[in-house]
């Protein structure tokens, strides 16, 4: 985080040199100022900052007019720096695109830590959206691929028939259930939140409360665990996460119709031993 490219837009000196000592002495390396919005403008143009801070009040063109054209180049977190503190000053800063507002005078301590938190939250979200777009590529080369029937051993999903078979026997399974297994089947290992599963199979932002999945989590864990209570497929990680964990000798896959007929013979086979 304290790689981080900083720009500082202020054409008070006093102002910037403060921040940027506060800023090398907490450790950031990588900061630029700038004294208008046209050199505010020239920076963003050569680098693409983590963060910018911009005062109001700038010479020419304010920080207010600039900061939607910055925001057209950039969605990095931006903090505006202002003597003006009105209701009407800050609402309007937030409307125009800034992200936080802190009034001057101001404790350079707590314009550091504003800049942590900012920081942190713009990453967090940068590392969800690559993470979302890597599991829409797979999704997208899954639909091409033939259907498969994903072998755990003791259970099977097999995505063509939309059947769930566990010790060779098919249980029944609601729409729901199956799907979230099998997009846990299609995504062995991988973590998933519970507010990215909900947005993943169900198709809609998170706004329900967790008790949707939890319920489906457990749906699942009845029919594919030996031991509901205690899981070895559908794991939970304290804090982080579910996965489905592929048995020991890993997950096998096979085409859906070969898979079917092999499932065919173990029933043939097991009726002849009940004869």
């Amino acid at each position: 985080m304290n790689d981080a490219p900083i720009l500082i837009v202020d054409d008070e000196r006093a102002i910037t040199h403060l921040l940027v000592t506060v800023l090398r002495k907490e450790g950031f390396t990588h900061i630029d100022t700038a004294g208008s919005a046209e050199e505010a403008e020239a920076a963003c143009g050569r680098t693409a900052y983590a963060l910018i801070i911009l005062d109001v009040m700038l010479p020419g063109r304010s920080g207010v007019e600039i900061c939607p054209f910055l925001r057209q180049k950039t969605d990095a977190p931006i903090l505006f720096l202002s003597a003006r503190t009105s209701d009407y000053d800050k609402l309007t800063g937030f409307a125009v695109g800034g992200d936080d507002y802190i009034a001057k005078p101001f404790n350079p301590l707590e314009v550091v830590a504003r800049i942590r938190s900012q920081l942190r939250r713009h990453l967090r979200h940068a590392e969800t959206a690559s993470r979302q777009q890597a599991i829409s590529a797979e999704d997208e080369e899954a639909k091409i691929q033939p259907a498969k029937v994903y072998d755990y051993g003791r259970f099977q999903v097999d995505e063509h028939a939309g059947e769930l078979r566990v010790g060779g026997r098919a249980v029944a399974c609601p729409a729901l259930v199956f799907q979230l297994l099998l997009f846990l089947c299609k995504h062995p290992n991988r973590l998933f939140t519970k507010s990215e599963l909900y947005e993943r199979v169900w198709g809609e932002d998170s706004w329900s409360d967790d008790n949707t999945v939890m319920v489906h989590i457990h749906r699942i864990r009845e029919r594919i665990e030996e031991n509901p209570s205690s899981p070895l497929y559908l794991v939970n990680v304290r804090g982080l996460g579910y996965k489905l964990v592929p048995p020991p000798s890993g997950q096998r896959q096979t085409d859906s119709a070969s898979a079917r007929s092999s499932l065919a013979g173990q029933d043939a086979q097991s009726g002849s031993e009940a004869t």
